[in-house]
């Protein structure tokens, strides 16, 4: 089976859910992945922190730089992640299709490298 990351994108900026409307949010979530869980589809998921808890580690000039926030500066942040294994990219597609819904939040799908065979 192949993996794949499904990423919760939410707005940078913007009005936050009512607090009923995340706690219903956080329980359809929860139901997903109790089904992801019992599919064996289940790798691991977690939420973030905002993007403004980030530090960025890079080279500079040959010198190691870590410096604070996010390395993109963008409108929408990643703000959650499920790793999935699915037999190909449709059925990883309906999982997305469950996270929008549960999230109230656009999901983005990618599959991972294939590991490079064993030399």
């Amino acid at each position: 089976m192949k993996q794949y990351m499904l990423s919760v994108y939410h707005a940078d900026k913007g009005p936050a859910l009512e607090p009923e409307v995340m706690a219903k949010s956080i329980r359809d979530v929860d139901v997903i992945n109790a089904e992801l869980m019992a599919a064996g589809a289940w790798i691991f998921a977690g939420g973030l922190h905002n993007d403004s808890t980030a530090s960025v580690v890079s080279v500079k000039d040959g010198a190691v730089v870590t410096t604070d926030g996010p390395y993109a500066e963008a409108k929408e942040r990643i703000g959650g992640f499920w790793i999935i294994q699915a037999e190909d990219l449709d059925a990883a597609l309906a999982w997305a299709r469950k996270a929008t819904v549960a999230c109230l939040a656009p999901i983005e799908v990618r599959p991972f490298q294939d590991a490079p065979p064993d030399a």
